[in-house]
């Protein structure tokens, strides 16, 4: 049966339809509510004459169809399959970018807490997402301080010989020893943690105060002391929670978009307790393949920002620093819009916001744990209020999606739309960010606890496991730190072994500086003080924000290695693999970072990749010169080791031993020895 035989024998029911290629290769999912009117539309003339449903026509060879109960089911269905095919047809969510969670580990022996993006059914329980990034680190880092709760990286399913860092500094019970700590207390200090975690403030505090007061009656002060602060923190919590909820209204996400030659701009605005508290921000280049074709039931005009789909002319927001306070109506310009009239006898594609908000809002909110109550879009959709009921029957409570058209509402689509525009123009017009911009984001990207002020990076020079050498490049305070550049000669590797090599260097970089902090008591690696100094006798006692190694997981594993080996167990560390282009972070290598090939991270952890790979080729060949010209000399016929430094020690080097003279060679070696060095190097008998 060809494909049009498939489309005409098509059932009348709701369902998901798969295009795919004569590769077998799915390249367009798409839902409908009856499939046979849906599909047998893309044979229409009028269908295939735009650019999207022709090529794709075109292209496609078989469809294959799943059968659903009803509509909701179908956007479920569609959007799970687009994730996992990413068929080249459908626009697709190419921003990697998610909000943290807390997760604590309850199926562990010793439970540790983490930050972490994805959601696993693992027995862990996960909270948030929090808003903004950093508030996750900051909670975590409460939870180290008051209830000793660990995230390192510690096998913790057995007892190891001695505690790391972190237990000698009062970050951790010390699980991974036995005798240090005992299940009990251990078990109760997860209690806590959790119940801080749940928001069960009230119940947590009596349950402190009682054991509070137990301690002291048994004359325990220091352990009665600890729960006084860990009660006088949780005080705080509250007091801050009340000032929250004193303007508490529901939760709200904003979007705005800019569309401009065929490149497509999209922000995201948090909105939490009626303030903006983060930004995220979603492109797409080149897509007219994907925008042009209209929907069959979609009658949206052509739009070029992220205004509503109405006749809105006026431009008088267009170039404004601040918006006007007066309130807009229906017929007023949306900010961004180009004062030009639409001019609908132009044969050009058309661009159809409402495609776009339904595919990503799709992808972004259904099978998540958490959606706001109200989420506001530019333009309508065709399957709104579908989506809006599937989200509503998900999540347990009421979710509006609603197209605004004046008031307070569409003033915040207004302004999620102006800062689409800058989005825009930073993106695709080529503005460099700022340096605390590109650290916010280098941040946001790697889970790092707080903005990166140095970052150290690793690689491995060899050929066929001769003259192995390693390079330390460093990045501080927004620029490449020449004086601080590291040459490292691989001692205790013999061979081909990059792993072992990777172990070597690390552990000789990060040993002295721990014995340093041993010996000066200069503030240890969680203590988040930084002596910005470039000599190299000045250079800073404390790890650095970021260590970065050139390659795979092989040589992050063999790094964190090294680092557990002193006692080093937080750490950021992650490796960046040559081909893929995806950063690898330790203790989530199972979510790699993929970043789109202009995020400015990426081209600055490239720029860093590179810098190691450079000083490192350049050290190696350095080296593998010395010992050819040194060899050289070794196989003239007289000389030997000892001739050899002679000779090198007296001229300084072979260029000069080259030059010398007969009788000048003759002062340093014997007569016949300087004579056959002359005769090596230019072909005759000296003279005389």
């Amino acid at each position: 049966m060809d494909l049009y035989e498939k489309i005409r024998s098509l059932p009348t029911q709701p369902g998901v339809y798969l295009y795919k290629n004569a590769e077998g290769v799915v390249i367009y999912v798409g839902k409908a509510i009856n499939l046979r009117a849906r599909v047998r539309s893309y044979l229409l003339e009028s269908s295939q004459a735009d650019s999207k449903t022709g090529s794709l026509m075109r292209e496609a060879v078989d469809l294959e169809y799943i059968l659903v109960g009803n509509e909701s089911e179908a956007l479920a269905l569609e959007t799970n399959l687009i994730k996992e095919r990413k068929p080249r047809f459908n626009i697709l969510l190419k921003d990697d970018k998610s909000y943290p969670y807390v997760k604590l580990t309850m199926a562990d022996r010793f439970p540790k807490v983490f930050v972490t993006r994805r959601l696993y059914k693992d027995g862990a329980a996960y909270f948030g997402p929090y808003f903004p990034s950093n508030l996750a680190y900051r909670v975590v880092e409460l939870i180290h301080r008051s209830f000793l709760i660990p995230s390192c990286k510690v096998d913790l399913s057995r007892y190891h010989p001695r505690a790391c860092l972190q237990y000698y500094i009062h970050r951790c019970l010390g699980p991974c020893v036995q005798e240090l700590t005992t299940p009990e207390i251990y078990k109760s200090a997860v209690r806590d943690a959790r119940m801080l975690l749940e928001g069960r403030h009230a119940e947590l505090e009596r349950t402190l105060t009682a054991r509070m007061m137990a301690a002291a009656e048994g004359e325990q002060f220091e352990a009665a002391a600890k729960l006084r602060d860990q009660i006088s923190t949780i005080h705080q919590l509250q007091e801050k929670q009340r000032a929250a909820t004193a303007e508490q209204s529901d939760d709200t996400d904003v979007f705005g978009y800019h569309f401009e030659d065929e490149n497509l701009a999209v922000n995201l605005f948090h909105v939490r307790s009626g303030k903006i508290v983060d930004r995220r921000e979603f492109f797409w280049e080149d897509l007219p393949e994907l925008l042009e074709a209209a929907q069959p039931e979609d009658s949206y005009p052509p739009q070029t920002t992220g205004a509503p789909s109405i006749p809105r002319l006026s431009a008088e927001w267009v170039g404004d620093d601040e918006p006007t306070q007066r309130e807009p109506d229906e017929t007023m310009g949306a900010p961004g819009l180009d004062s030009e009239t639409w001019d609908t006898t132009k044969p050009e594609p058309q661009f159809h916001p409402g495609s776009v908000f339904s595919s990503l809002l799709k992808q972004l909110y259904i099978d998540q744990r958490y959606v706001p109550r109200t989420i506001l879009v530019p333009a309508d959709f065709d399957d709104r209020e579908a989506l809006a009921s599937l989200l509503t029957e998900r999540t347990g409570h009421r979710i509006e999606i609603a197209v605004p058209l004046r008031g307070e509402k569409r003033s915040l689509v207004d302004l999620a739309a102006q800062n689409a525009k800058q989005s825009y123009i930073q993106r695709f017009r080529v503005l460099e960010p700022t340096r605390k911009a590109i650290q916010e984001a280098l941040a946001d990207a790697l889970m790092l606890p707080e903005l990166p002020r140095r970052i150290e990076c690793f690689d491995i020079s060899h050929i066929q496991g001769s003259e192995t050498v390693a390079s330390m490049v460093v990045w501080e305070d927004g620029k490449m730190n020449k004086q601080s550049y590291r040459k490292f000669k691989v001692k205790t590797v013999e061979g081909v072994d990059d792993f072992a090599s990777m172990r070597e260097v690390i552990a000789r970089r990060y040993r002295r500086i721990m014995d340093e902090i041993k010996a000066t008591g200069a503030p240890g690696p969680d203590s988040g003080t930084w002596e910005s100094e470039t000599a190299r006798s000045k250079e800073p006692k404390t790890l650095p924000s970021l260590i970065l190694v050139d390659g795979g997981l092989g040589q992050l594993h063999a790094a964190a290695e090294a680092l557990e080996s002193l006692g080093i167990t937080t750490q950021p560390l992650a490796s960046i693999a040559k081909r893929e282009e995806v950063i690898y972070l330790y203790g989530n290598e199972e979510e790699p970072v993929v970043l789109d090939r202009h995020s400015p991270v990426l081209h600055l952890v490239q720029l860093i990749r590179d810098e190691s790979h450079r000083f490192a080729v350049g050290y190696h060949r350095q080296r593998r010169a010395m010992r050819d010209r040194e060899s050289e000399l070794l196989n003239i016929p007289g000389v030997g080791q000892q001739t050899r430094q002679r000779l090198l020690t007296h001229f300084g080097s072979l260029r000069d031993v080259q030059q010398a003279t007969a009788e000048s060679l003759a002062a340093v070696v014997p007569r016949k020895t300087a004579e056959a060095i002359w005769k090596h190097f230019h072909g005759t008998q000296p003279a005389g």
